[in-house]
């Protein structure tokens, strides 16, 4: 029963694509989410191989196997090739409050958790009690990095390191951020968000509650086009009607390859029975 590998890698396959899906479909009210595809590989023997269109008939004493040609079919494994995350810009939302920001554009939000630098979309921000720019989760939102300008080729001094690169607006007085991320209170200019983008988006890792890692500093571009607009949220590119209906597909897939399954299953039992009876 060999041929019971080709349904079950493709019932592997299958429930990866419904968990990455459903998880599609959990966090299609998710500010800023992006959503996650599914690449499928299969592979299939007679592409190696090759196959003949002439009849083989053996000159012995045939046997079973002798008329079985399946040109390989009981190699056609299916796998999961790869995921990757569709960027596609979701729709910005007003929502009045100063400080929920969106961006309009393929930048995202610099931060600093525990684990190091991370980018979101997700820009509901709130203040912390001493007055800093924090996200929802309560990690330090970055302001723009100045570099200094280098003396004769050398590198650049005195980078300020992340931890001093936080934002600290005050408790008191009318927040305006433009659209290129400038902080202004009561008129005065106390700071810049930091917007990055990047040369190869697909290169960026998503990591939980909406961060992204980049591996690569080469990887960040220098010029950032984004626009970053108050009040708004950036709605999750989700379209759940949609999602939902390749759930659905998906779980139907699977379902029908379990039958295929147990299909095989019960072929192999009552061989064992018949057997059983010489």
């Amino acid at each position: 029963m060999k041929e019971l590998w080709v349904p079950l890698s493709g019932a592997l396959a299958q429930q990866r694509n419904v968990e990455t899906i459903a998880n599609n479909v959990a966090n299609a009210n998710t500010a800023g989410f992006k959503k996650d595809l599914l690449t499928f590989k299969e592979h299939l023997t007679q592409f190696e191989k090759g196959y003949s269109e002439d009849i083989n008939l053996p000159h012995k004493e045939w046997a079973p196997e002798d008329f079985y040609k399946s040109y390989g079919a009981e190699h056609g494994f299916v796998k999961v090739d790869g995921s990757y995350t569709n960027f596609e810009q979701g729709q910005l939302t007003p929502t009045g409050a100063p400080l929920d920001l969106a961006i309009n554009g393929k930048g995202f939000f610099e931060v600093l958790t525990p684990n190091g630098i991370r980018y979101t979309r997700r820009g509901t921000f709130s203040l912390g009690a001493e007055g800093f720019l924090r996200t929802s989760d309560g990690h330090l939102v970055l302001s723009k990095l100045e570099i200094p300008e280098s003396i004769e080729g050398q590198q650049a001094p005195n980078v300020a390191r992340p931890e001093e690169r936080g934002i600290n607006i005050g408790q008191n007085g009318k927040l305006i951020i433009n659209h290129q991320g400038e902080i202004f209170n009561n008129g005065q200019k106390v700071s810049e968000i930091s917007v990055r983008e990047f040369k190869d988006i697909q290169a960026l890792k998503k990591e939980g509650n909406s961060f992204f890692i980049n591996d690569d500093n080469k990887n960040i571009a220098a010029q950032t086009n984004s626009l970053v607009y108050q009040g708004h949220v950036e709605q999750s590119n989700v379209n759940a009607v949609q999602e939902m209906t390749n759930l659905i597909r998906a779980n139907r897939h699977f379902e029908s390859i379990q039958k295929a399954i147990k299909t095989y299953d019960s072929m192999a039992g009552r061989s064992l029975t018949e057997l059983s009876k010489f």
